[in-house]
């Protein structure tokens, strides 16, 4: 068979990792033959695209990034999107088959391209762990030992200046990072979407790390709603997908803090640091497993599924699985962590 592999949304550690892991596959156990699409549903849809020998994956991964290039392109947006156009185009370069590595959007999109009739498999992807689908998703390990390193650093300057630190992490629906990045770094607070919390409150937990000679930590997820706050906190504009670009909650926090509690308050926005640098060993090897698994599937003409992990193993799932149902951060998960606060 010859297989197309994009990725396609926002970029994540371990990308490169999915790649290798299914040309490997591919070529040593099926013979499968490999063609890479740049930018994700773009080169899909202008057939923008180049062979990837088994010379391409060499190395790859350990970095960061992804070879093939992405972007958050609609499938079915333009004279050459649509089912008809990218079946013809695939036809047309004797593609047999595609892989889709992404998120929601990217599968969403994967998901009606099968309901026409293309053959897709599909490897999830989110920085934000927020698929419902899989247990742990690649990229969510390394962005919160990014996010735990930066934070290290910045208590060592809050303690140095008795000053409260907000760290404004990734997290547009769900707090799993600022959760787990806030735990692993004795964060005072936490706030995520999942959680309204009233300033009085957050006052209270700085206050009493400030009264017990501690320089107060507050680690915030960029979707996080404030009580009073009847959405996220965005002065960015929309995306392409009219989603709001989150970011500056920690900005807007940091002056209120300051105001109330009388402590000099700092705030840093993590932002696309999360984003970059080398993936986890425990990133490396899920991705690696996921793409060997979604050549197997591809192999036996799974069309319209994904691979998943659940619990240690790889499995095989739907598409469907994965759409219009976010994991939340459960409320006892975020209760266990709140008795560390203040």
């Amino acid at each position: 068979m010859r297989i197309g592999i994009m990725t396609s949304g926002g970029d994540c550690p371990g990308l490169n990792a999915v790649i290798r892991g299914a040309v490997l596959n591919g070529i040593k156990s099926y013979g499968h033959e490999f063609v890479g699409f740049r930018d994700g549903w773009r080169g899909v849809k202008e057939a923008d695209f180049f062979e990837l020998q088994r010379s391409a994956v060499r190395g790859i991964s350990k970095q960061g990034g992804t070879i093939l290039g992405t972007s958050r392109t609609n499938a079915f947006e333009g004279e050459d999107g649509g089912a008809e156009n990218i079946a013809a185009m695939l036809a047309k370069n004797n593609i047999d088959a595609l892989i889709a590595i992404g998120g929601e959007g990217t599968l969403a999109g994967a998901q009606r391209l099968c309901e026409a009739g293309l053959p897709i498999v599909g490897v999830p992807k989110t920085i934000d762990n927020d698929l419902d689908a899989t247990d742990y998703t690649f990229g969510f390990d390394t962005a919160n030992q990014i996010a735990v390193e930066a934070i290290d650093r910045l208590r060592t300057t809050g303690d140095s200046h008795h000053r409260c630190m907000v760290a404004e992490v990734m997290g547009r629906h769900v707090g799993w990072i600022a959760l787990h990045a806030g735990m692993a770094s004795g964060a005072h607070a936490i706030l995520i979407p999942e959680v309204s919390t009233s300033m009085d409150q957050i006052c209270q937990w700085v206050n009493e790390a400030h009264e017990r000679g501690r320089a107060p930590l507050v680690v915030v997820a960029e979707g996080f709603v404030p009580e009073g706050m009847e959405e996220a906190f965005s002065v960015r504009g929309l995306d392409t997908f009219g989603r709001a670009r989150l970011g500056g909650i920690g900005e807007m926090l940091a002056p209120l803090l300051e105001e109330r509690t009388g402590i000099e308050t700092r705030a840093t926005v993590l932002g696309h640091i999360q984003r970059g640098g080398v993936p986890t060993a425990f990133d490396r090897v899920l991705a690696t497993r996921l793409g060997m698994a979604s050549v197997d599937s591809v192999s036996e003409g799974a069309w319209g599924t994904m691979v998943a992990l659940h619990g240690t193993k790889v499995n095989r799932i739907p598409l469907r699985a994965a759409l219009n149902n976010l994991k939340r951060v459960p409320l006892e998960r975020y209760n266990e962590a709140s008795i560390l606060f203040g």
